[in-house]
């Protein structure tokens, strides 16, 4: 488990030695419940599948990253990002680079899949060598290969170009993204894989 449900142990800020008031163990979930700031586990991980299951708010917009490291200023110059939204009324739901289950500006998700603002959606993310794969609510919605042509040919025409350590890690923290909006996150378990 990297929740246990009642504390925000085993999580801090991006960058910071712990936790901001803005995050929250409520109702069984690891709520942002103010303005906190990006958080990640304290500890690290290579190969795993995570699992867990989050709702947002109206128009809201949040996001899951990986492999993250502190060496840039904001964690997604460095970490892909699976993306945390509701379609129906964020602008960022009118791309599919950009909507729920996307690999933020990179891979699309396809439409349909996520369900409406305040409703949990059901996350499985594999992380297994080069190999990635994003799954909303029983639907495997991204798949890709870190360092493949296609990889770095999206990563090359998108804004993620100038930073090159941007999805190099081969190991990180998991995050969890502040970006503004009331979102929670409950039942966050990690498998570590060989």
């Amino acid at each position: 488990m990297l929740f246990d449900g009642k504390t925000t142990a085993g999580w801090r800020n991006y960058g910071k030695p712990a936790i901001s008031d803005g995050w929250k163990a409520q109702d069984g979930a690891l709520t942002r419940v103010g303005a906190g700031g990006d958080i990640i586990t304290t500890d690290q991980f290579g190969n795993f599948e995570l699992s867990l299951e989050w709702k947002i708010e109206p128009a809201g917009n949040s996001g899951i990253f990986y492999r993250a490291s502190e060496d840039t200023d904001a964690i997604y110059w460095n970490a892909p990002e699976m993306q945390v939204l509701d379609d129906a009324k964020h602008p960022d739901g009118l791309s599919r680079l950009t909507a729920a289950g996307a690999a933020y500006d990179l891979y699309p998700s396809p439409a349909g899949i996520v369900k409406p603002a305040n409703e949990w959606n059901a996350v499985r993310l594999v992380v297994n060598g080069n190999h990635v794969e994003q799954w909303l609510n029983g639907v495997k919605v991204v798949e890709y290969a870190f360092g493949s042509r296609d990889w770095d040919a999206k990563v090359a025409a998108s804004k993620f170009a100038p930073h090159q350590h941007f999805g190099k890690n081969k190991q990180g923290h998991i995050g969890l993204q502040d970006h503004g909006n009331l979102v929670a996150f409950r039942n966050i378990k990690i498998r570590v894989l060989p």
